[in-house]
């Protein structure tokens, strides 16, 4: 049963929504977030226990996920310290050993080699990914890298892989395939608000342990086209 819940990287767009679909529910609530981003936060400072400090941070994440039934957690990209390895790592270590530990990342993450991607995608990440590593903006190695310690785990883990995002009121829960590349993901967008639907209902989803499902809006034309009848 799911009774608290972490949130690593509470601050962000994708994190306050975790956040406030996990008060939803009745969750307490523990949200990691840097330091400077804790304003963020305010409009939920009076519900939930707020630890700043950096995610890759081991002994801040020893402190925040300690008696949680679940972690949600943003891996983010961003720099090149392997910030989404070394918060991945920190979470696998010291999340409690029955508890849901559910991660975000995009479709270019692939489990098993099975995914087939566009042109379009193949190209943005070739392209993207070596520039933005040579700025020191982010790298895709390091989400990648991440993802392998993930899969190699025994922990109950699930990793959720994000379409493309948009903000909007919520169309509900999204639908989602083991691969990429499925004719009900062809539209390849999510509102932002449902992919944090989709992280916060995994934790109370047996279905998804160990699964690498990637995720479509649910009133998306692709999704409608080809999602079973319970949709």
């Amino acid at each position: 049963m799911i009774r608290k819940v972490c949130i690593i990287g509470a601050s962000g767009k994708l994190g306050r929504y975790m956040v406030q679909h996990a008060l939803h529910r009745g969750y307490k609530v523990v949200g990691v977030c840097r330091e400077k981003s804790v304003g963020k936060l305010d409009a939920f400072k009076d519900r939930i226990a707020i630890i700043p400090g950096a995610t890759n941070d081991r002994e801040v994440i020893k402190k925040a996920v300690a008696g949680c039934d679940g972690v949600l957690t943003v891996l983010v990209p961003w720099g090149v310290q392997q910030y989404s390895t070394g918060t991945a790592q920190a979470v696998l270590d010291f999340a409690p050993p029955r508890a849901r530990l559910i991660f975000s990342c995009g479709w270019h993450i692939t489990r098993d080699g099975k995914d087939v991607y566009t042109w379009h995608m193949k190209a943005l990440v070739k392209i993207f990914g070596p520039l933005a590593r040579l700025l020191r903006f982010a790298d895709l190695d390091d989400q990648v890298e991440a993802c392998r310690r993930i899969f190699a785990n025994d922990t109950r883990w699930t990793v959720v892989r994000g379409s493309d995002l948009e903000e909007g009121e919520s169309e509900g829960l999204p639908v989602w395939s083991r691969h990429v590349g499925d004719p009900i993901l062809k539209s390849n967008l999510t509102r932002r608000i449902d992919f944090a639907l989709f992280m916060v209902e995994a934790l109370v989803n047996d279905e998804l342990v160990r699964e690498a499902p990637a995720i479509v809006g649910c009133r998306t034309p692709s999704a409608m086209a080809h999602a079973p009848a319970k949709y």
